[in-house]
This record gives structure tokens, sequence and C-alpha cells, in this order.
């Protein structure tokens, strides 16, 4: 029997319908966040990271009863394909997108880290990225990217 919930998506109040033992992933992509990716479903990979009340979590890993009222953000709503934010033009930039899979859970991570520290050591960016897998870069453009978007957003007064 579905339970009826709350959310505010990317800064849009949603009531949705959530089965009892339903992840939070699920339920994004059952209401069209695709940019939310199902990866491992075991909190391992990080291709389904958002921000869960402003801290980065795997969804696969929440009931999606449990939040109830709670705020979340996709990397939709951190920039867009038309809006892109400066994290994610680093990361293209940086050469750290590939096949793109693990890209929006990336850019989360990167988010989180950069609204709590926007001048990350080289240690605290790989820190914050930790669980996320990529198989096609290597880490080293991920971690370039980065630091290329705290450096620009330092530059231009930007805050995460």
């Amino acid at each position: 029997m579905a339970i009826e919930i709350t959310l505010t998506i990317n800064g849009r109040r949603k009531i949705l319908q959530a089965e009892p033992g339903e992840s939070l992933l699920k339920l994004l992509r059952k209401a069209g966040y695709v940019e939310v990716k199902t990866g491992c479903e075991a909190g391992d990979c990080g291709s389904c990271l958002v921000l869960l009340d402003g801290r980065p979590v795997n969804s696969c890993m929440v009931l999606a009863p449990s939040v109830d009222g709670a705020e979340v953000t996709t990397v939709r709503g951190v920039g867009t394909q038309r809006a892109p934010h400066p994290i994610q033009i680093a990361l293209v930039e940086a050469g750290g997108v590939q096949c793109g899979y693990c890209t929006p859970g990336i850019v989360i991570a990167a988010y989180a880290l950069l609204r709590s520290n926007p001048t990350p050591s080289e240690r605290e960016i790989r820190e914050a990225l930790d669980g996320n897998l990529c198989r096609c870069t290597g880490y080293e453009k991920i971690i370039a990217g980065v630091r290329l978007a705290a450096a620009r957003m330092q530059e231009e007064g930007h805050h995460a």
C-alpha cells in the first residue's frame, strides 16, 4: 500500500506515492528524475548521490517514506544544460567527464564540498569524492576539474 509523502525536489514541492520498502532512488526515477543514476544499489558507487536536506547521501540507501518533508537536490537542481554550474563547466573543460554515468554524483559531491569548504586541498577533494566510482577517467581530471571550479568560484565570488 503506497504512502503519500511530500518532498521539495530541486526547489519544487512534490507529493509522491512511495511504497513502504521503496528507496528514494527508485521513487525519484519513477517521478521522472532520471538524472539520478541507478548503479550498484548498495551504496558503493555514488551514481545515485543527491543532497538530502543539504547533505550528500546515496539515495539507494534511503527509504523514501522515511524522508517525508525533506528537501532533495539532484544534479538538475545544481545546474542544467542551459545554465550549468561552474563545477559542471570546469569538469567538462578539465576532461573529467567521459561516459557521464558517474558525473551527476560527482557534481553533487563536489557541490557539497565547495559549499562547506570553498578552498579545499587536493586531499580534501579526494576524500569528498571517495564514494564515487568512475571507470573512465582515472580521477585525475575529475580532481583537476573540482580544483578549477573552486578557483573560478573564488575569483568570481560565486558560492556553491
